[in-house]
C-alpha cells in the first residue's frame, strides 16, 4: 500500500496522521519488520475506530473503506480539483498527473488486506467491506454529504480503468464542487492566530423551505427574487430583513439557502464579535464557484459599540470592494440597526461642540448599505389565527376551529403574544398531548 501511495502527486499532499497515511506505514513497518506484531496490532485498532467514527459522522455503509477514499477524493482541494469545480475536465497537461493519481486510488479500491489481516491475525478489513451501519435519525449524521459518498463510491467501485475513474470525479467536482463548500450548505467561523480563518460546517441544518413559513408572500418573494438574481450572476443587494421577534426572519433565510444549494448558495453565519475577521472570510472565498451568503443573525449595536464602522466598511467603500459571489443578508428587530438615544438627536455636545446630528447620521448609514429591506411585522389576530389553523392542519391536529382559536389565544396571552413563533409553539404543545 505504501507503494501505492508513493504515487500519489496532486492528492499525496496529505497529513501523515490520516487514515490512509497510516495505514501505508503500518503495511511498510510489517514488510521492514520494525514493529512488532502487538504494536501493529494496537495502531491497526486505532486506525479502524478513527474510520468507524467518520462512517458515523456521516453516515456510510456497505464497504467503508471505498466510502472513506471517495471521501478523501471529493475533499481534497488542491489546483487540479479546484479547477474541475469552474470548468470542469478541460484538455490539459495536468490531466496526465490526475489520471496517474486515480489509476492509484484505483489500486487502492482494490487492494487486498489480507496479507496484513493474516499477518495480524485479525478480520477487521474483511467486516468493513460488507457493513451494515446500524439505522439512525437524520439529524445524528451528515445525510447530504452521506448520499453523495456513497453514490459516487459506487461509481468508482464499477470504474473500469482510470479514464472512467477520471469521468466519474471530475464530473463530481463540476456537479458539486471540491471540500466542504461542495458539500455543505452552511458554515461558521473559527479565528485561528495566524489571522486566518477555519470554516466550520454546520451539519444538519434545519431543511426548512419558504412554503413552511405562512404567510408573508411578499416579504418571501422579494428575497426569492434578489436571491435568484445573485446566483444567476446578475447584480443584486445586500438584504436587511427587520421586524418584530418571531416572525420568521431566519427562517427565511435558512429557506432560501435550502431553495438555492443545488444552484452553488453557500451560507457563511458571523457573528458581531467575528466581524474583525470578515476580510480574512471574503480573501477565502472570493476565489470559489460559488455563491455566499454572509449571514448575521439579529444584528444590533449599542451605544458604545463601534463595530458597525467596520461593517460599514466592508460592505460597501472599503480597501477591499466585496466580490460579485458574496452578499451580506442579516436580521435584526432594530430597523435602524443601532441603538438611538435622544441625546442623539441634540445637535450640539456642549462639551465639545461636536454635531450629535451627524453621529446619528454615521450610525444610521449603515443601512443604507442594505439595497433591499424587508419588514417582517407582528402578525394580526386574524393572520395569527390563520397560521394556527394551517400549522394544524399540517401536523394533523384536528381540534374544532372555535376551539383551537380559543386555546391559540389563550396560548399566546401568556406566551409572548402574538407571532408566527409564538403559533409554532402553541402546535408544539399540542403535539405534546396527543397519543
Amino acid at each position: 500500500m505504501y507503494k501505492i501511495v508513493s504515487r500519489l502527486l496532486l492528492y499525496g499532499d496529505m497529513p501523515k496522521d490520516t487514515i490512509l497515511m497510516e495505514l501505508a506505514d503500518i503495511v511498510r513497518k510489517m514488510d521492514d519488520g520494525s514493529q512488532t506484531k502487538e504494536e501493529l496490532s494496537t495502531r491497526v485498532f486505532t486506525q479502524m475506530k478513527h474510520l468507524l467514527q467518520v462512517a458515523t459522522d456521516y453516515g456510510f455503509d456497505e464497504n467503508l473503506w471505498h466510502n472513506y477514499l471517495t471521501f478523501l477524493l471529493i475533499t481534497n482541494e488542491n489546483p487540479f480539483s479546484i479547477t474541475c469545480e469552474k470548468v470542469g475536465a478541460n484538455i490539459g497537461s495536468v490531466n496526465y498527473f490526475a489520471k496517474s493519481d486515480f489509476k492509484a486510488f484505483r489500486d487502492l479500491f482494490h487492494y487486498d488486506f489480507s496479507r496484513l489481516e493474516a499477518y495480524l491475525g485479525v478480520d477487521c478489513f474483511s467486516r468493513i467491506s460488507h457493513y451494515q451501519a446500524i439505522g439512525k435519525k437524520e439529524l445524528m449524521y451528515n445525510k447530504n454529504v452521506s448520499e453523495k459518498v456513497r453514490a459516487l463510491s459506487r461509481k468508482l467501485e464499477a470504474a473500469g480503468d482510470e479514464d472512467a475513474f477520471f469521468d466519474c470525479v471530475t464530473s463530481f467536482y463540476k456537479a458539486y464542487g471540491v471540500g466542504m463548500f461542495g458539500l455543505n450548505k452552511a458554515f461558521r467561523i473559527q479565528s485561528r492566530e495566524d489571522g486566518q480563518v477555519d470554516f466550520i460546517a454546520i451539519n444538519n441544518m434545519d431543511t426548512v423551505m419558504l412554503d413552511d413559513l405562512i404567510g408573508y408572500e411578499i416579504q418571501k418573494k422579494k428575497l426569492v427574487d434578489n436571491t435568484q438574481a445573485f446566483v444567476l450572476g446578475r447584480k443584486a443587494n445586500n438584504v436587511l430583513l427587520f421586524g418584530d421577534s418571531g416572525t420568521g426572519k431566519s427562517t427565511s433565510i435558512k429557506a432560501i439557502v435550502n431553495a438555492f444549494y443545488d444552484q452553488g448558495l453557500r451560507m457563511i453565519e458571523i457573528y458581531k464579535h467575528q466581524f474583525k475577521d470578515l476580510s480574512a472570510v471574503i480573501a477565502q472565498i472570493k476565489n470559489r464557484n460559488y455563491k455566499f451568503i454572509i449571514y448575521m443573525d439579529d444584528l444590533s449595536f449599542e451605544e458604545f459599540e463601534v463595530e458597525y464602522k467596520f461593517l460599514k466598511a466592508v460592505i460597501e467603500g472599503g480597501v477591499e470592494t466585496r466580490p460579485d459571489n458574496i452578499l451580506i443578508y442579516a436580521t435584526s428587530n432594530r430597523r435602524h440597526l443601532i441603538k438611538e438615544n435622544w441625546s442623539d438627536r441634540d445637535d450640539m455636545e456642549h462639551d465639545n461642540g461636536m454635531h450629535r446630528s451627524d453621529t446619528m447620521e454615521e450610525k444610521l448609514s449603515l443601512v443604507n448599505r442594505f439595497g433591499v429591506t424587508i419588514c417582517y411585522s407582528k402578525p394580526s389576530q386574524k393572520e395569527y389565527f390563520h397560521i394556527v389553523e394551517e400549522l394544524a392542519r399540517r401536523s394533523g391536529v384536528t381540534m374544532p376551529e372555535a376551539e383551537l382559536r380559543a386555546e391559540a389565544n389563550k396560548w399566546e396571552l401568556s406566551h409572548g403574544g402574538i407571532s408566527g413563533r409564538t403559533a409554532q409553539q402553541f402546535i408544539n404543545y399540542l403535539l405534546g398531548g396527543m397519543e
